[in-house]
């Protein structure tokens, strides 16, 4: 499995303006249906489990995405220290396949972080649409 990442340094997108970043999560109902939709849409044969934990962590970021007012989509970010940061989990209903969110996401995040002086925002495996985002780097042997 090849691991890539984002050079923010490389990349000039702007902020999506039907995102906002939440905090103070205590239920995950929300959450969990548009996972849910998402996995399905996806036909993934297993998945991992949410945990609420995850969207109270202090050094997790919670982006969400909406259309016409209602949250669609949601994406977690680990921040490591003051230059790593890591898309862990993405989600969205596809309801509304036109806003195109899984790249608007990863575009809006890098402009996030980008401003907050972060470095690198990594995805997880290699893919051809992450490629085709700006800064894109293939990670190599260690």
């Amino acid at each position: 499995m090849n691991f890539c990442r984002l050079d923010l340094s490389k990349t000039f997108y702007k902020e999506y303006p039907e995102a906002s970043r939440l905090t103070g999560i205590t239920d995950l109902a929300q959450f969990e249906e548009i996972y849910k939709k998402y996995c399905r849409h996806k036909k993934f044969d297993s998945v991992m489990p949410l945990f609420l934990s995850q969207f109270q962590d202090p050094a997790n970021d919670l982006h969400v995405y909406y259309d016409q007012d209602q949250i669609v989509a949601w994406s977690l970010c680990h921040r490591y220290d003051g230059a790593n940061v890591e898309s862990l989990q993405f989600a969205w209903d596809y309801k509304n396949p036109r806003l195109k969110l899984g790249r608007r996401s990863l575009k809006h995040e890098c402009a996030y972080y980008k401003q907050l002086g972060y470095q690198y925002l990594y995805l997880g495996e290699a893919a051809n649409y992450k490629a085709e985002l700006d800064g894109y780097e293939l990670l190599g042997e260690i």
